[in-house]
């Protein structure tokens, strides 16, 4: 019965010119893993990028929030390149803090979104936030 209404879904989209959401074009950033090192913080992030295209710029800036929910320092990453159709690792460190005390990392901002051969881009509509840390990652 379910495959049936999907097949209704889809055959109402072709007749209506409707387009569907495409889970599958998306950019995912997940915050793998968090691991005390000396200076700080090391963090270990994962972009998965299946939207069809490589971004030769992508910079967030992130709000790094303690256990208790205040805003301790504000970072920006530079994460480019990102190849279109690949899962990238990209490591940040985070200096002068320890991993127990971040509670929380929000993607505050993008601050560059550029596609490979084309123009800054609003990147907040493909983008898919996950955490696998003892921190979450929310927009």
């Amino acid at each position: 019965m379910r495959r049936f209404f999907s097949s209704l879904a889809v055959a109402a989209a072709l007749v209506t010119g409707v387009s569907l959401p495409v889970a599958a074009q998306q950019l995912t950033v997940e915050l793998n893993k968090l691991e005390d090192v000396e200076g700080g913080c090391q963090t270990f992030f994962l972009f998965r990028n299946e939207t069809g295209q490589s971004f030769e710029s992508f910079e967030m800036s992130l709000a790094i929030l303690t256990a208790d929910g205040i805003i301790d320092r504000l970072l920006t990453i530079d994460a480019s390149p990102i190849p279109a159709g690949r899962t990238t690792l990209k490591l940040f460190e985070i200096p002068d803090m320890q991993c127990t005390r971040i509670g929380e990392v929000l993607l505050h901002d993008i601050g560059s979104c550029r596609p490979q051969n084309g123009a800054e881009m609003d990147c907040f509509s493909i983008l898919g936030l996950t955490s696998r840390a003892s921190a979450q990652l929310v927009k």
